[in-house]
């Protein structure tokens, strides 16, 4: 890996702790269900979802800066408009929200990018057609 690497999984990974203080912060004793600031902040009404908003914006302009294709960032967009158009539901949204995680979602997007750009060249997959090198 080299030192561009270094630096491109060090910002993956303070996008991935952003993604937890929003998504999955605190786990409710006696379930298996975590929130975080973006349920626990979603409830207020008419602005929870608009203050969520800035941490998810946030996450998809850094996987802009990481070189995610256009089509990953516009998935990207399209789990957070989910998010907010559902979360604008009351008492409904504010479920959906504890089961959707958009943030989390949208850095596991950032994660399976950069994790099939920094492969050794001879285990990526072979595009069709062509052979693999052989080990050995």
């Amino acid at each position: 890996m080299t030192l561009d690497d270094h630096a491109r999984f060090a910002r993956l990974e303070r996008l991935e702790r952003l993604a937890n203080t929003m998504d999955s912060a605190v786990r409710i004793p006696g379930t298996g269900i975590r929130l975080g600031l973006d349920s626990i902040v979603g409830i207020i009404p008419g602005i929870g979802d608009l203050l969520t908003a800035g941490p998810s914006a946030y996450i998809v302009s850094e996987a802009h800066n990481l070189g995610l294709p256009r089509r990953t960032l516009a998935r990207m967009g399209l789990n957070i408009g989910v998010d907010w158009l559902i979360g604008t539901v009351p008492l409904i949204g504010d479920i959906f929200d504890i089961g959707w995680k958009a943030n989390l979602r949208n850095v596991a997007l950032i994660r399976q990018h950069l994790e099939r750009g920094t492969l050794p060249a001879d285990t990526k997959k072979a595009a069709p057609g062509t052979a693999r090198p052989s080990i050995g």
